[in-house]
């Protein structure tokens, strides 16, 4: 692949054979951006597919023609006004404070020259009321012109250069009508000046421009906690690991180089490297990132750790079963930027809105003037009364609206424990009226023991547990950290909602359900309680129980939702007796087990047909096609990757708050966009008949479109904050649930 010397250390190959690179983009000052920048790249030869996240001012770029060559970019952007640099974290935080030192800078002389400026004007106005000569009202508009050029040119720029970007690319963004609004009130005012007039407009102009700097301060304000976020997960990236060699040596080497069963050592202070588990050693860590606990966990051999945990007190060897790109830490820090330059169907009817609605402004303050010129105005009267327009219709609190709100709520949820995988899942989770559940994995969770290990033939555990590390059911996850497995049979295949199976020495093993095994679906009748799982080598076979409890919260959860007048449902693949305790215990009416995964999938249409929208909550293989059916889905940071894939947002850590967080996060989200549309929509019905009927003034115009943008930026702001009135009802549903503390038993599917 042709890729120049500079850059050949920043392209990364995808394992679908895909090459891909992200640049940091400098020059990006609005949302159109986003659409100039892709369509731009898209059309280069070799087909490469560009995705922009606005909030990181990163561009991913991906392609799999070996023609493309990823050094074209910056030629192709720089036309543009772009300028691109492969993406480096510390160069893109040095960027971004400079950047937001900028604005300050921008709004401080803007709010200094506005109130300088203010001053004089209101001198002119009680003067022009009273006694004031020609030549001392002169002087002070001339005075006012000295202060406000200067500072107009200066706080100014973040517009204008962004206006001067959207026509080079032939386009039109919300900055042209503000600066030619802003240019147009302080050539009139300068012209007004200089033929003695009575009025001019300069404090409109630094008005507006204090009051939209003010604006774009808090959205940076805001785009930087998402910012931060995402750096802070990048930062706990470790870059190089300490390789044991096979003679025992210890070699420094990339993370990159690292391959499946490698084995590194982490030293007390370091941060773990690589997704894995302890071969020997013993240590305290702290991987809050991945649990959601913020106390530390005791480690010790074969307990699982992953990226960016820290070593705290011991000396461990690890064993790497993912490393780099293919880490949780990684994937979380891909889902964040997801998330914040994800665009759900309101964002982008609102970007939609904002490309149409500056040429309508433009055209509507072109027919104010010709209208006004001929009815009869003069073409000062005129001009002024088309100034007013564009100011007044300023679409900077359209833009804002709904972005703004997505930001803060994305990263609210985050906070919580959880990350959105899907630009319009907001939405969709706002929408819910009923949760379907999994149980195993999601309502309850294995606790490592096996109850009748002494019943079981140490060769046959010894079998299961080497089939279970092939196997994401958490119920083998259990079996493969009490029988302490190392090693996973070649060539396992596994059967979605059954179990995995593979061919040894002629002979087939087989590890899953008991009909799966070949054993009678009514063994053991005194033991249908229990979470049995089968293992078959050839014509032997036996049953292992394994330990279940329940989610710590799952009581107050289930509680909080039929509270809020949610519909609850169990849908699982475990034995009908089994799935019927965990619903007795948890106060849920409707619970099917031993159904298969289309029978899921099936019960997700009926009550779709039935009108009801549906969450469903699921870890498993098998749960993959119930979370794509359904309306919305979540999976936890444990389940399966392709569940993962699917599911709209993952939470993090062994409670369900986050699946009550999601719901009422969402659904505050939602209202405020809709509050923010109608703050918009109603200024702009409101504003734009008396500005086109000159009863606005540039003044009263600038003061009414500020105010409208600065109103729907800090009602985003209200998205920080879960609804209080929902946590209360959280808490009180824990007080008043029981707490429990004994193991469960349940069946083998998910």
């Amino acid at each position: 692949m042709d890729v120049s010397a500079d850059l050949s250390g920043y392209v990364q190959t995808r394992a679908d054979g895909a090459a891909e690179i992200d640049f940091a983009v400098q020059g990006i000052l609005c949302g159109t951006c986003i659409g100039v920048i892709e369509r731009a790249i898209a059309r280069m030869q070799g087909a490469p597919k560009p995705r922009l996240n606005y909030t990181m001012r990163r561009l991913h770029v991906s392609w799999t023609d070996a023609g493309f060559n990823p050094a074209d970019v910056a030629r192709v952007l720089a036309p543009l006004g772009y300028t691109v640099r492969p993406f480096d974290l510390a160069a893109s935080e040095d960027e971004d404070a400079s950047r937001s030192r900028a604005l300050m800078r921008c709004l401080a002389i803007a709010g200094f020259a506005a109130m300088n400026v203010m001053l004089l004007s209101v001198s002119i106005w009680a003067g022009n009321a009273s006694d004031i000569d020609d030549n001392t009202r002169d002087m002070f508009h001339w005075i006012s012109a000295l202060i406000a050029l200067p500072a107009a040119f200066f706080a100014g720029q973040p517009f204008f250069l962004s206006a001067l970007g959207a026509l080079r690319a032939r386009s039109l963004n919300m900055d042209v009508p503000i600066s030619l609004g802003v240019s147009l009130a302080l050539v009139m005012s300068v012209f007004e000046t200089a033929t003695h007039a009575h009025h001019a407009y300069y404090e409109s102009a630094l008005m507006l421009l204090f009051f939209l700097l003010a604006g774009r301060v808090l959205d940076d304000a805001m785009r930087s906690r998402t910012r931060a976020i995402v750096n802070n997960f990048a930062s706990l990236r470790a870059f190089q690991a300490f390789r044991v060699n096979t003679d025992g040596g210890i070699t420094e080497v990339p993370v990159k180089a690292l391959r499946h069963y490698d084995v590194v050592l982490v030293r007390p202070g370091e941060k773990f490297p690589i997704d894995g588990k302890i071969l020997s050693g013993s240590s305290e860590i702290d991987d809050s990132l991945v649990t959601g606990e913020s106390s530390h966990r005791r480690v010790e051999a074969d307990d699982p750790v992953y990226a960016g945990a820290i070593n705290l007190s011991g000396t461990v060897r690890a064993e790497v079963h993912a490393a780099g790109n293919d880490t949780l830490l990684h994937e979380i820090e891909r889902l964040l930027e997801t998330a914040s330059s994800g665009k759900s169907r309101y964002v982008l009817l609102a970007d939609r809105v904002a490309r149409y609605y500056a040429p309508a402004v433009h055209l509507g303050a072109l027919v104010t003037a010709i209208g006004w010129f001929l009815a009869g105005a003069s073409l000062h009267d005129a001009i002024v009364a088309a100034i007013a327009v564009l100011i007044v219709t300023c679409p900077c609190a359209l833009a804002l609206a709904i972005p703004a709100v997505h930001v803060v709520a994305s990263g609210s949820l985050f906070r919580r424990g959880l990350l959105l995988r899907k630009a319009d899942a907001l939405e969709r989770l706002a929408e819910v009226d009923t949760v379907v559940f999994d149980k195993t994995g999601t309502l309850t969770r294995p606790e490592p023991g096996i109850a009748n290990r002494a019943k079981v033939p140490a060769d046959l555990l010894a079998i299961a547990a080497r089939l279970a590390l092939s196997s994401r059911h958490p119920l083998a996850r259990g079996i493969a950290v009490e029988a302490g497995a190392s090693s996973p049979f070649d060539n396992v295949v596994e059967e979605s909602g059954r179990g995995v199976r593979t061919i040894v020495d002629g002979e087939e093993l087989r590890l899953g359900s008991p009909d799966f095994c070949g054993i009678d679906a009514d063994y053991a009748g005194d033991a249908s309680r229990l979470s049995v799982i089968a293992v078959r080598h050839g014509a032997r076979c036996c049953t292992i129980q394994v330990k279940q409890v329940l989610r710590p919260d799952a009581a107050a959860c289930i509680a909080w939702l039929k509270q809020t007048g949610i519909g609850v449902e169990i849908l699982s693949g475990d034995n009908l007796h089994a799935v019927n305790e965990v619903a007795v215990k948890l106060g849920i009416e409707a619970a099917q087990g031993g159904i298969k995964p289309a029978e899921k999938v099936r019960r997700l249409e009926d009550l779709r047909a039935q009108g009801r929208r549906v969450l469903m909550v699921g870890d498993g293989l098998n749960d993959a096609p119930a979370l794509a059916a359904a309306h919305a889905s979540l999976s936890p940071s444990t389940a399966a990757d392709v569940s993962q894939s699917v599911a709209d947002a993952i939470f993090l850590g062994d409670r369900l708050q986050p699946v009550c967080d999601a719901i009422t996060g969402s659904r505050r989200a939602m209202r405020l966009m809709r509050e923010n549309l109608w703050l918009a929509a109603i200024y702009n019905i409101l504003a734009v008949p008396l500005a086109v009927f000159g009863v606005l003034t540039p003044l009263l115009a600038a003061a009414g479109m500020s105010g409208s943008s600065l109103l729907v930026t800090l009602n985003a702001l209200r998205a920080r904050d879960i609804d209080e009135h929902s946590i209360k009802q959280s808490r009180k549903s824990r007080r008043s649930q029981p707490q429990i503390s004994a193991p469960l038993t349940a069946g083998v599917g998910t």
